[in-house]
C-alpha cells in the first residue's frame, strides 16, 4: 500500500475517533440536532446566514465553544461527497465567515477530502480554492481562540503535519507554518499531477493525497456523458487557478513571511518543494496560459534573494536613515564630507595591516585566517559587493606598500614583511574566502539538488568579482607605482635566483659586481618559482649529500622563503620539517641524531633569523610549529659539551655551543621573554594582549593543530595544503616535560625576573661553574693586586678569552652555564656598583661573555630588567668618563620627539633639567645599553641585537623619563643611520609616563581620521589622515610628525591597563558623534530645512554625510578595542562596558534640542555600529572562526540586558533618543549582517527582545528577529506575523 493511502486512511480513522468523542463531550443528541436543522435547511434551500444564526443558537445554548471543531468535521463530511450541491458549500462558506467553524480546520478538512478527488468533483475543487482565497489568512481565532490547542490537533491529525515534516512542535504559530506550507505544497502537487509532470520530479509521486483512493464513483453526474468536456475546461481552468493562488500566497503581505519562515527553517523540505515548482514553471501549459502569473514571475516570488521580511520605521528621522542605508547611499556620498572617501570603508584592514609590521611581538595565529574573518565581517556589516570588498582588501594592502616607499633603517620588519602581506597573505585570504563560500554552496547543494545550479554560477561569480577587482586596480597608478627599494630587492632576488639555475654560486661574488641593468629584463615582480621547484629542492635537502643538503637549505632560507611570495606558505612548512630530521635508517650511535646535523641546521636558523623572517613566520601562523622543532634542538644541543666542532664550506667552525645559541635566541624570540612580572599581572582577571605567549602556550597551540590537522577540509574547495606539509614533523603532541632542560631554565627564567636572587652554595658544581665564567670574563682586575673576587683557579692579568685552566673548565653543556650565569652577573654588577669593577671593564666582560656563548645574551637581558624594577641598584652617571654621555645630541633627540608627536597634541616632558646634570640611568640598565653599543653591526650580531634589542626598549620605556632618550642619544650616535628610528622609538615612551597621553593619542585619531580638526596632517580626514606614510624622514628638514595611527599601533601592547580602553573608546566615540551632528547638520542648514519644501531632500543628503562619518567612528573604535585587547577586551565591551554606559546618567547642554535629537540619533546607530563591528572582528560573522565558540554567551548576555531593559526592569540613565536607535539599529544589523549569530540566543530572549520591539512598532524588526531564530523560534515569529496581518 502506498504511503499516500496510509495517510488517506489514518486520516479517515481519526476524524471518526474525534466524532465519537465529540459525541460524548457535549449534550446527548446535540450534533444530530445540528446535523438534521442543516438538511432541513438544505430542503428548503434556505438562507445561508439564517441558518448560520440557528446553528450558533443551538451550540450556544448547549455550551459549545465557537468555534468549534467539532462543526468543521460534521460539515466536511456532510458535504463529501453525499450532498456536494451549492447550497451546502454556502452553508459551510458561512460558518467559517461567521467563525462558527474555525476556517483553518475546514480547509485542513477539505484539503484531504477535496484535492484527491478534483477530477471527480471539478466545481467542488474550485469551491474549495474560493474558500482558500477568501479564508486562509484568517488565523486569529486559531491561535488566540479558546479552543486553539484543540483545533492545533484536529489540523495535525487530519494533514499529519508532524509526520511529514518531522517537526515534534506545540506551539500553534508553528503549526501555522506547516499548515501554509502543506497547503501550497498540495496545490503544486495537484498542478503537476494534472499536467501530467509529476514523472519529472525526483520522487515522481506526490507525499500528499493527490488522488482518489476509496474508488468513489458513485458521485453526483460521474458519468454524465454530456459533461464530460465541461468536466474537462473546468478542471484545466482550476490548475490555471491553483498555480495562480500558489503565486498569490508568495505575494500575500502575512502569507509570504510564513513561507519565508518554511524556508529558513525547513530547509531539506523546502529544497524539494522549489525543485518541483521549477519542474512547473519549466514544463507548465497551465501556468503559461495564466493572464495574472508568468513562470518568470513565479521564480522570482520563489527566490531565495526575494527580501521577504523589509523594515518599515516609523520616525521621520528612521525614515531618513533607513532610505539612506537601502539606497546605498552610504558608499556614495562616503566622499561628500571632509574628504572621507569609499576606501574608509576598509579602515579595519589597513590598521590590521599595519598592525602586522610591529615586531615587537609575534603571534600565534595565522594572518590568512585572521585577515580571512575580517574581510568577512567588513563585507557583510559595509553590505558591498565581493568586487568591492577584493578591490577594497587590494587598496589596502598596496597602501600598507607605499607607507614604506621611502622606509628608514632600523632593526624592524619592514619590506619583506609588507610584500609578504601583499603578495602572500592577501591572495591566500581571497582564496580562503572564496573557496569558504563554495564550500558553503556545495554544502547546499549536497542538501538539496535545486542549489547545484545556484552553486555553480555564485562559484563563477565570485572568481569573476576577484578578476574584476584586480583590472580594476589599473585605475589606481599611484598605489601601483613600485618603490625603488622593491624595485632593487626584487631585480636582486631574480638575479639570485637566475644564478642558481646557471650554477653560479652567490658566494662568487659576481653578484656584488653586477649592475641592475646587465639583466637581460626587469625583473620587479619577483621571483616566481614554482611549487614543484621548491619540493625538488626539499627533497635534496631531505635525501642529498650533506653538502647538497646545505646549499639546498641555503637556496629555501634565501629568496625562496622571503620573496618566494606565489610559494611562501609551502616554503615555511618545508623549512620547518627540516628542523625536524628523521632517524636516520642505518643510525646506531647512543647521542641524539640531530648532532650529525649540526652544520645542516645551523644553515638553517642562521638563514630565518631575521626579523622579516620570523615576522613571515609569524604571518603564516607557523610560530607554534618553529617552537616544537627548535626546542628538541636546543634541548640536545644545550646538553651537548662543545668537543666536537664542525667546519663549514665558508671556512667558519661552528660548535654545538653556537648550534643551540642560534635555536635557543630564536626560540626567545617567539614569546615576550624579557617583560618583568608586572607586565603578567595587570588590572582585573585579564591579562594583556600576547601575554599567553609563553612555550606552554606555544606547544598548546602547537599540539591543538596537530589534532586538527585532520579536519581542516570542510568539502572539495576548502582552503588546504598538500598533505605531505600539512603536518608538523613530529606526529605526537609535545610538551615542556619532554625538554627537562629547557623546562629548568624556564623555571629559573621566571624565579630570577619574580624575586631576587639567591641560593648559591659555595663548593658547589654551579658555583665552580660560576667561579670558572667569572676568570674568563675579568681576569685579574687590578686593584691594589687584589683580585675582582676570590676564585679557586688563579686569575691571571690577561683581559681577553680568560686563563686557559678557566677555558678548560667552560667546555661545559649549555644548560650549565646559562643555569650559573645570573649569579655571574649579580657579582659582577654588585663589583661595579662597589668600584672593583670600571663600568668599561663590566660592558667589555659581558661582550666576552655574549661572544663565548651567544645564547647567554637573553638572561643578561632579563636579569638586568627584573633589576631595574627592583629598584636596589644606585644610578649610573652617563658623563662620558665612566660611562657614555648622551649629552652631544641629547637636545636634538627632545626636539625631534617633540616634531614626531605634533600631530598628537601630547606633551613631551622637558629634559632642560638633564642639561645642568649629568644624565643618569640605573645601574643595569646602564650597563645593558653599554653592552649594547660595543656590538657592530653586521649579519651575526644583528641576529644578537634582535634578541637583546626588544628587550633594552621594553626596559627604558618602564624607566622614569628621560631614560629612554638618553638612551635613544647613545644608540643614535652610534648608528646615524637608524636615528630617525631611533627617535620614533624614543618618542613611544612618553605614552608610558603620561596616564593621560594615550587618551590624548586616541582622542587624536578619531580627530584627523573623521577631519575634526584642523590639522594639515589630517585636514582631508580618512586612512590617510589616521596613518599617514608611516614614518621617518619623509620630508625635507628631517623628522616629520608621524600620523596618530602608527604612533598608537606601536603602543598599545605596552598598555598596562587595557581594560580602561573600552571605555575611553566608548567616550570618544560619542563625543564624536555629536561632533559630526554639529558638524554635518548646522543650525543654518536646520532652520532651512524647516522652510523648504525640498526638506526633506536636503535632510537625506546631510544625514547620508553624517551617518557615513558615524559608521567610520564606529569602525574606528572598533578597529581599536579588537586589536588592542582581542577577543577579550571586545567581549567585556559587549557584556560589561556597554550595559554600563546605557544604565549611567550623561549629560547634555542641548537636550531637547533638535540638533540633540540627531546627535542622540546617531549615537545609537554609532553604538549599534560599534558593537557589531566589535564582534563580527572577533567572533566572525558565521561560524568559521574558532572564536564563535565563545559567542553564544556573550552575546546572549547582552540580549538579555536589552530584553530586562525593554521590559522595564532596568532603569536606563542615558539619553532616551540614542536608547530607542540603539536598539532597532543593534537587531537590525544583527538581522542583515549577522543572521549567523541569531539562533545561538535562547529563544525565551529572543522573544522578549521582540516583544519590546512591537511596543515601539518596529513590528517588521520583531518578525525578523524571530524568523531567524531557528525552529524553536518559528512559532512565536508567526505569532507575530498573523496577530500584525
Amino acid at each position: 500500500m502506498k504511503s499516500s493511502e496510509i495517510l488517506t486512511l489514518k486520516g479517515m480513522a481519526a476524524v471518526s475517533v474525534q466524532a465519537c468523542q465529540v459525541s460524548q463531550s457535549t449534550q446527548p443528541g446535540l450534533w444530530d440536532r445540528v446535523l438534521e436543522l442543516t438538511k432541513s435547511a438544505q430542503e428548503r434551500n434556505s438562507d445561508p446566514l439564517l441558518w448560520a444564526v440557528q446553528i450558533s443558537s443551538s451550540l450556544n445554548s448547549a455550551g459549545a465553544s465557537l468555534p468549534s471543531p467539532e462543526l468543521a468535521h460534521l460539515l466536511v463530511s456532510h458535504i463529501c461527497w453525499a450532498n456536494n450541491v451549492p447550497i451546502t458549500w454556502k452553508f459551510l462558506e458561512k460558518a467559517v465567515s461567521g467563525r462558527i467553524a474555525p476556517p483553518m480546520l475546514v480547509l485542513a478538512l477539505l484539503s484531504s477530502r477535496v484535492i484527491p478527488n478534483r477530477r471527480l468533483y471539478p466545481a467542488a475543487y474550485r469551491l474549495y480554492m474560493e474558500l482558500l482565497k477568501r479564508h486562509t489568512f484568517s488565523f486569529t481565532s486559531e491561535i488566540n481562540g479558546p479552543n486553539h490547542q484543540k483545533i492545533m490537533k484536529s489540523i495535525d491529525d487530519v494533514l499529519h503535519l508532524s509526520q511529514i515534516f518531522g517537526l515534534q512542535v506545540c506551539e500553534p504559530g508553528a503549526l501555522v507554518v506547516e499548515f501554509i506550507f502543506s497547503i501550497v505544497w498540495q496545490l503544486l502537487d495537484a498542478s503537476l499531477d494534472d499536467e501530467g509532470l509529476l514523472e519529472l520530479t525526483p520522487e515522481k509521486k506526490s507525499k500528499w493525497s493527490t488522488r482518489s483512493q476509496d474508488m468513489d464513483i458513485d458521485g453526483q453526474d460521474s458519468f454524465n456523458e454530456k459533461r464530460t468536456d465541461r468536466q474537462e475546461g473546468l478542471c484545466k481552468l482550476n490548475t490555471v487557478m491553483a498555480i495562480e493562488i500558489i503565486g498569490e500566497f508568495f505575494q500575500n503581505k502575512v502569507t509570504s513571511k510564513i513561507l519565508y519562515l518554511a524556508r529558513r527553517n525547513m530547509f531539506s523540505h523546502w529544497g524539494s518543494f522549489i525543485q518541483r515548482l521549477r519542474v512547473l514553471a519549466a514544463n507548465s501549459t497551465a501556468l503559461r496560459n495564466s493572464k495574472h502569473i508568468s513562470p518568470d514571475a513565479l521564480l522570482q516570488l520563489t527566490s531565495d534573494a526575494r527580501r521577504v521580511l523589509t523594515r518599515e520605521c516609523k520616525t521621520s528621522l528612521q525614515k531618513q536613515f533607513h532610505a539612506v542605508v537601502a539606497s546605498g547611499s552610504l558608499i556614495s556620498s562616503a566622499g561628500q564630507c571632509h574628504g572621507v572617501s569609499w576606501s574608509a570603508l576598509w579602515l579595519p584592514i589597513d590598521m590590521f595591516l599595519e598592525d602586522t609590521m610591529d615586531d615587537s611581538q609575534v603571534v600565534a595565529t595565522s594572518a590568512v585566517e585572521t585577515l580571512t574573518g575580517l574581510v568577512k565581517a567588513l563585507q557583510a556589516v559595509n553590505g558591498t559587493s565581493w568586487h568591492n570588498t577584493f578591490l577594497g582588501l587590494w587598496i589596502a594592502a598596496l597602501r600598507l606598500v607605499q607607507r614604506e616607499r621611502d622606509p628608514s633603517e632600523g632593526p624592524v620588519p619592514r619590506l619583506d614583511t609588507c610584500l609578504c602581506m601583499l603578495l602572500s597573505i592577501t591572495p591566500l585570504a581571497i582564496v580562503n574566502i572564496i573557496e569558504e563560500e563554495e564550500s558553503t554552496l556545495i554544502d547546499e547543494a549536497g542538501r538539496s539538488p535545486t542549489n547545484q545550479r545556484k552553486e555553480k554560477q555564485m562559484s563563477v561569480k565570485h572568481r569573476k568579482d576577484l578578476i574584476s577587482s584586480l583590472q580594476l586596480l589599473g585605475d589606481y597608478e599611484g598605489l601601483l607605482t613600485v618603490p625603488q627599494s622593491l624595485s632593487l630587492v626584487a631585480n636582486q632576488a631574480v638575479a639570485k635566483a637566475m644564478m642558481s639555475v646557471s650554477g653560479v654560486t652567490a658566494g662568487s661574488g659576481y653578484l656584488d659586481c653586477m649592475s641592475m641593468n646587465d639583466l637581460p629584463m626587469n625583473c620587479s615582480h619577483g621571483f616566481h618559482g614554482s611549487l614543484a621547484e621548491i619540493e625538488k629542492i626539499y627533497e635534496i635537502a631531505v635525501n642529498g649529500s650533506d653538502d647538497e643538503k646545505i646549499s639546498a637549505a641555503a637556496i629555501l632560507c634565501g629568496a625562496s622563503l622571503v620573496r618566494g611570495w606565489n610559494i611562501q606558505e609551502h616554503t615555511v612548512f618545508f623549512i620547518t620539517k627540516l628542523l625536524s630530521p628523521p632517524v636516520p635508517a642505518d643510525y646506531s650511535g647512543t647521542d641524539s641524531h640531530l648532532i650529525g646535523y649540526a652544520p645542516f641546521l645551523n644553515v638553517l636558523l642562521v638563514g630565518i633569523s631575521s626579523v622579516d623572517c620570523v615576522q613571515i613566520y609569524s604571518l603564516h601562523g607557523l610560530v607554534p610549529q618553529l617552537a616544537g622543532a627548535l626546542m628538541p634542538i636546543c634541548e640536545v644541543f644545550g646538553s651537548c659539551a662543545p668537543k666536537v666542532s664542525w667546519t663549514l664550506t665558508t671556512g667558519e667552525e661552528i660548535s654545538s655551543h653556537l648550534v643551540f645559541s642560534n635555536a635557543f635566541n630564536l626560540l626567545l624570540r617567539l614569546w615576550r621573554f624579557n617583560h618583568p612580572p608586572l607586565e603578567h599581572v595587570m588590572g582585573g582577571d585579564i591579562p594583556p594582549v600576547g601575554s599567553q605567549l609563553t612555550p606552554e602556550y606555544l606547544l598548546l597551540v602547537r599540539n591543538s593543530q596537530l589534532a586538527n590537522s585532520g579536519n581542516t577540509t570542510k568539502g572539495p574547495f576548502k582552503y588546504r595544503r598538500p598533505s605531505r606539509i600539512s603536518s608538523p614533523s613530529s606526529p605526537e603532541p609535545i610538551f615542556m616535560d619532554s625538554f627537562p632542560k629547557l623546562k629548568l631554565w624556564y623555571r629559573q627564567h621566571q624565579a630570577c625576573i619574580a624575586s631576587a636572587l639567591s641560593g648559591l652554595v659555595h663548593g658547589t658544581p654551579v658555583h665552580q661553574v660560576v667561579d670558572a665564567v667569572l676568570n674568563m670574563m675579568f681576569r685579574k682586575i687590578g686593584r691594589g693586586g687584589q683580585p675582582l673576587m676570590p676564585t679557586a683557579s688563579g686569575s691571571s692579568n690577561s683581559s681577553g678569552s680568560g686563563p686557559e685552566d678557566a677555558s678548560l673548565r667552560l667546555k661545559l653543556p649549555a644548560w650549565d652555564i646559562l643555569e650559573a650565569i645570573p649569579f655571574v652577573l649579580d657579582a659582577a654588577l654588585t663589583a661595579c656598583a662597589h668600584g672593583r669593577l670600571s663600568p668599561r671593564e663590566l660592558a667589555t666582560g659581558l661582550k666576552d661573555l655574549s661572544d663565548f656563548l651567544p645564547a647567554s645574551l637573553a638572561t643578561i637581558a632579563s636579569y638586568f630588567s627584573a633589576e631595574v624594577t627592583r629598584g636596589i641598584w644606585k644610578p649610573a652617571f652617563m658623563n662620558g668618563t665612566d660611562w657614555p654621555s648622551p649629552a652631544a645630541n641629547l637636545s636634538v633627540v627632545e626636539q625631534q620627539i617633540k616634531k614626531v608627536l605634533a600631530a598628537t597634541g601630547v606633551d613631551v616632558p622637558s629634559l632642560a633639567a638633564v642639561g645642568s646634570s649629568p644624565a643618569t640611568l640605573p645601574l643595569p640598565l646602564a650597563a645593558l645599553v653599554s653592552l649594547t653599543i660595543t656590538y657592530k653591526l653586521d649579519r651575526a650580531t644583528d641576529r644578537l641585537l634582535t634578541v637583546v634589542g626588544p628587550a633594552l626598549n621594553s626596559l627604558a620605556a618602564g624607566c622614569p623619563w628621560p631614560c629612554m632618550p638618553i638612551i635613544a642619544s647613545l644608540w643614535a650616535q652610534k648608528v646615524k643611520r637608524w636615528a630617525d628610528y631611533i627617535i620614533f622609538s624614543a618618542s613611544r615612551t612618553v605614552f608610558h609616563h603620561k596616564s593621560d597621553a594615550v587618551v590624548q593619542l586616541l582622542k587624536s585619531c578619531f580627530t584627523s581620521t573623521l577631519g575634526l580638526n584642523s590639522s594639515p596632517v589630517s585636514s582631508n580626514g580618512g586612512v590617510g589622515a589616521l596613518l599617514g606614510h608611516g614614518f621617518g624622514s619623509h620630508y625635507s628638514g628631517g623628522m616629520s610628525p608621524v600620523a596618530p595611527g602608527i604612533l598608537y599601533l606601536r603602543v598599545h601592547r605596552d598598555v598596562r591597563d587595557v581594560m580602561f580602553m573600552t571605555e575611553v573608546v566608548l567616550s570618544l566615540l560619542m563625543q564624536s558623534v555629536r561632533d559630526i551632528a554639529s558638524c554635518g547638520l548646522p543650525k543654518e542648514r536646520l532652520e532651512k530645512l524647516k522652510k523648504t519644501k525640498y526638506g526633506m531632500r536636503y535632510g537625506q543628503v546631510s544625514l547620508a554625510a553624517a551617518m557615513t562619518r558615524v559608521k567610520l567612528a564606529a569602525s574606528l573604535g572598533a578597529s581599536i578595542v579588537w586589536i588592542s585587547g582581542g577577543l577579550t577586551l571586545v567581549q567585556s565591551l559587549i557584556k560589561e562596558t556597554l550595559p554600563s554606559w546605557f544604565i549611567s546618567v550623561h549629560g547634555s547642554e542641548h537636550e531637547g534640542t533638535e540638533s540633540e535629537e540627531m546627535a542622540a540619533m546617531l549615537g545609537g546607530y554609532a553604538l549599534a555600529y560599534f558593537a557589531v563591528l566589535c564582534g563580527t572582528f572577533a567572533w566572525g560573522v558565521d561560524l568559521m572562526s574558532p572564536a564563535s565558540k565563545r559567542r553564544p554567551k556573550v552575546l546572549g548576555a547582552h540580549l538579555e540586558f536589552l530584553a530586562n531593559a525593554l521590559d522595564g526592569k532596568i532603569s536606563l540613565g542615558c539619553v532616551w533618543g540614542t536608547w530607542r536607535a540603539y536598539v532597532p539599529a543593534l537587531v537590525t544589523l544583527m538581522v542583515g549582517c549577522t543572521p549567523a549569530w541569531i539562533p545561538e540566543v535562547d529563544v525565551e530572549v529572543l522573544k522578549r527582545v521582540s516583544k519590546g520591539l512591537r511596543q515601539w512598532n518596529e513590528e517588521e524588526l520583531a518578525i525578523a528577529l524571530l524568523g531567524l531564530g531557528g525552529i524553536d523560534a518559528m512559532g512565536a515569529a508567526a505569532e507575530v506575523i498573523v496577530e500584525t496581518g
